[in-house]
């Protein structure tokens, strides 16, 4: 049987695996995505320059929210970090799922991103 701890180390063992290929630069930064159990969150980041050009969260005050742990939210954190990152001139980005499936919130936040502008 396999436990949090060990799905968790699982996850960091794939996430390693394509990070070795996945590398964000200033003109293509990448849009890297964090889910827990309550929240989800994605930043913008210049792998180069070791910054992060955009971010957003479940966590953040302005967004009024039912639940942090559902596809609604996800699908609003995605056009959120999509505009934010608009905002700052980056239109097209690398998609790293962060070692999750691409499936469910994850999916919901990057189709939602899609929409609002960035190309991946």
């Amino acid at each position: 049987m396999i436990n949090k701890q060990d799905k968790n180390a699982v996850r960091k063992k794939r996430h390693a695996r394509v990070r070795s290929k996945l590398t964000g630069t200033a003109t293509r930064p990448r849009l890297n995505v964090f889910r827990s159990n309550q929240h989800i969150y994605a930043q913008v980041i210049d792998d180069v320059n070791s910054v992060t050009l955009a971010s957003a969260s479940t966590l953040d005050k302005d967004l009024t929210l039912d639940s942090t742990a559902n596809l609604e939210a996800a699908t609003k954190i995605g056009e959120l970090v999509a505009k934010r990152a608009l905002d700052k001139g980056i239109t097209t980005v690398v998609f790293d799922r962060g070692g999750y499936l691409y499936h469910g919130r994850i999916k919901a936040l990057a189709e939602a991103a899609r929409e609002a502008g960035l190309e991946f």
